[in-house]
């Protein structure tokens, strides 16, 4: 048997074992950071004289941390797809870049993902944060759009969430408002059924405004006129902690529940609470990696309150690489560059680019009892593998692979410290441009193709990484040499791997 075919049946294997030692079904929280750079925590790394993250770095301690864990892509709404569906977003109508504000619902309905999996097992299940995912269907016409005036639907309910509460784009988008469940939180007038009373904040509430203007849109733009209360861009990380918060405490103790929350920070604009204010030598940028991190440590001490934390897998990763944009000195990112954070670490890149530096993020599992306190893993994972783990700890075995969670492959004997796991073999990147790369074992090929449609501006800035060119990134681990021309037939081992892996339709039992 090649040893290609062990790997992909070790998860079988291992599967009735694994489903009787988690038979007591964990609660779960799959904490999702914005932008959040594999440099900026101190458990990764960050010099504790510009940033502190007592949290995060308190999960590392108590639990298991990834160094080379990945995203599917350098841009968040294609990861945060694969994160709920174990499949490849790249597969689906989005091809390049993100879904926009009045995009529909990009998971279909029917698909699986982790809220219905985990639902299929009694669990309770929330989304609260940053959605970015879409709401509604598109009815055929040239000019339909989500309509956030009316019921958001199909959305979170209608895929296997409980509860829902989000920033349903970016941090600082368009909408300035949250959604609740199926309409927009306090919508006062639209196309509301009559007798319905939509619920939304006191009118006295201070984490929100009136009113929302081109300042608290990071584009600019022109914002979105819409009957309801305005988010406060400094006061969204709390809100949406104290949402989850509030839902945590809500769950019976006889129910597992699995909390998805995605905070905004750490993304443009960035705006953390008035009461951090200087608490970083990084700078504004420093001050909102603390916000994260309060956020982190709230959801701990809440667990904690609750008497859940021993009996509750905490997952805590980010959906690309950070903003690292030195040459930008309009960015509060480039004031912490200066002060000496390294946002991404040591990597080539960040955010938007085929480099490891927008792929590669922070992973840390806590799972008391079965994750050893303070251990490391190099194994290679990715993102995308989150539902095939979750799917073998409840004990449920994957569809069949033409289905489902066609590019998904679980990291459990990884995370439970076994020592003959061997982690992914291979993996497929994919950057903001639609630029493929392949990962086998040390090896890294690029592509070097974009997208058609991506501007003529953009073929400038990032020229340096569209065409072939091959990086052993166990010798080389910051891509600084190329050595394509050395390694032909290594070129052509992995332009055939990514052949079959985009032909075939999945790459699960490739």
């Amino acid at each position: 048997m090649k040893p290609l075919l062990l790997l992909c049946v070790l998860p079988i294997a291992t599967s009735v074992s694994a489903a009787e030692r988690t038979s007591d079904r964990p609660n779960i929280v799959l904490i999702l950071a914005d932008d959040f750079g594999y440099g900026s925590a101190g458990c990764y790394g960050a010099d504790p004289k510009l940033v502190r993250t007592p949290a995060i770095d308190r999960l590392a301690a108590e639990g298991r941390k990834f160094t080379d864990a990945n995203t599917t892509s350098s841009v968040c709404s294609p990861t945060r797809y694969s994160v709920l569906t174990g499949r490849y977003c790249w597969r689906t109508s989005l091809t390049h870049e993100v879904l926009g504000t009045f995009s529909p619902l990009h998971i279909e309905p029917n698909r699986l993902n982790m809220a219905s999996l985990l639902k299929k097992h009694a669990y309770a299940t929330a989304a609260i944060g940053k959605w970015h995912l879409g709401y509604g269907k598109e009815d055929g016409s040239i000019k339909w759009r989500t309509d956030y005036s009316a019921e958001l639907s199909p959305g979170p309910l209608d895929i296997g969430f409980d509860y829902h509460f989000s920033v349903p784009s970016n941090h600082g988008d368009l909408t300035g408002i949250y959604v609740e469940n199926r309409y927009v939180y306090g919508l006062r007038s639209g196309k509301i059924p009559e007798g319905m009373k939509i619920p939304g904040p006191a009118a006295d509430n201070d984490d929100f405004q009136d009113t929302y203007g081109p300042e608290d849109v990071q584009s600019g733009k022109t914002v979105m006129s819409i009957d309801a209360p305005r988010r406060r861009n400094e006061r969204v990380m709390k809100v949406l902690t104290d949402k989850a918060t509030h839902w945590l405490k809500s769950q019976p103790k006889d129910q597992p529940f699995f909390l998805y929350f995605t905070p905004v920070a750490v993304h443009n604009p960035v705006t953390p609470d008035k009461d951090l204010a200087g608490t970083s030598a990084a700078g504004l940028y420093g001050d909102w990696i603390h916000e994260l991190d309060r956020s982190v440590a709230r959801i701990l001490e809440t667990l904690d309150a609750m008497g859940a934390s021993q009996n509750t897998i905490v997952l805590f990763t980010s959906d690309n690489g950070g903003v690292s944009a030195p040459n930008n000195e309009r960015l509060p990112q480039t004031v912490a560059f200066k002060a000496g954070l390294k946002i991404n670490g040591d990597l080539k890149g960040s955010k938007h680019d085929v480099w490891d530096g927008g792929f590669k993020v922070p992973f840390i599992v806590r799972w008391p009892a079965k994750v050893q306190p303070g251990s490391v893993a190099t194994q290679m994972v990715s993102v995308v593998d989150i539902l095939a783990t979750t799917s073998e700890i409840v004990g449920e075995p994957l569809p069949p692979i033409k289905t489902a969670a066609e590019d998904s492959r679980s990291f459990l004997s990884v995370l439970l410290g076994d020592r003959s796991a061997y982690g992914r073999e291979d993996m497929i990147l994919h950057s903001a441009d639609g630029n493929f790369a392949v990962r086998k074992g040390p090896w890294k090929w690029i592509e070097g193709t974009p997208v058609k449609e991506i501007s003529a501006a953009v073929r400038r800035v990032r020229k340096s990484q569209f065409f072939s060119q091959l990086y052993n990134i166990q010798d080389d681990p910051f891509e600084t040499t190329d050595i394509g021309a050395k390694h032909p037939e290594k070129i052509a081992e992995l332009k055939e791997l990514l052949r079959r892996c985009r032909d075939g339709g999945h790459s699960r039992e490739l």
